[in-house]
């Protein structure tokens, strides 16, 4: 995997790059802001308070990433709600082919819907300038909150052996819908596509590296599979 993206000053010089940055930043923008309504949502279902004060605090983080985002986004000279806008309808299709019938399934979605969906941005941002590629990583670290989900499913699991077998079809069917998504919106941006290909002064990728990125996005899902006790 090549570590060295453009300089900064392509912002300013090169529209294709600032356009792919762009949709990047607000791809991820929008994905937060859904994560915290989600989450938020999911708080209903917990079954005690601390579980409720659990997931409110990772809504909260969730939602201190969108305003970084949005932060640079306006930074950027760019209209947040604008720049956004178009990848509204791929959160959303997604959000409604991926509800959680329950407070486990809602776990394992943020855990691993969500996890793959982060990591396929954080793929796309090895080609990007040092700072673009720092933000995208500081709001794609997981900060602790795996724990929490970990420890919850896996406790559910031993109480029940058969919520695993329910649980694990849920992170395949996840999987499956969010690179669909995530590859969907790829293809529909053509400036997030070029981020792969490559420009002029940019290094790009090759269909040796695209497998290899394909490899590593399913390698970190069954770890994370494996992490909660469910089979990939």
């Amino acid at each position: 995997m090549t570590e060295q993206g453009p300089p900064s000053s392509a912002l300013e010089t090169d529209p294709d790059y600032r356009a792919a940055v762009v949709d990047l930043i607000a791809v991820l923008a929008y994905g937060e802001l859904t994560a915290f309504e989600r989450l938020a949502a999911d708080a209903a279902m917990a079954p005690t308070i601390d579980d409720k004060a659990a997931l409110a605090g990772m809504a909260t983080a969730e939602y201190r990433h969108f305003l970084a985002l949005r932060d640079r986004l306006a930074e950027l000279d760019v209209d947040p709600q604008e720049a956004m806008g178009p990848f509204r309808r791929a959160y959303e299709e997604f959000h409604a082919q991926t509800r959680p019938s329950d407070w486990l399934e809602g776990l394992v979605k943020a855990y691993v819907g969500d996890g793959i969906g982060t990591d396929f941005y954080r793929e796309i941002a090895v080609y990007v300038d040092d700072d673009t590629r720092a933000l995208v990583d500081s709001v794609c670290d997981d900060m602790g909150q795996s724990a929490f989900i970990v420890d919850r499913v896996r406790s559910a699991i031993q109480d029940d052996p058969r919520v695993g077998g329910r649980l694990a079809l849920w992170g395949r069917r996840l999987v499956g819908e969010a690179l669909s998504q995530a590859q969907r919106v790829a293809a529909e941006r053509d400036a997030l596509s070029t981020l792969l290909v490559g420009g002029v002064d940019r290094p790009g990728t090759d269909l040796a590296e695209i497998g290899r990125m394909l490899a590593r996005l399913t390698d970190n899902h069954a770890r994370r599979m494996a992490a909660l006790g469910l089979a990939a």
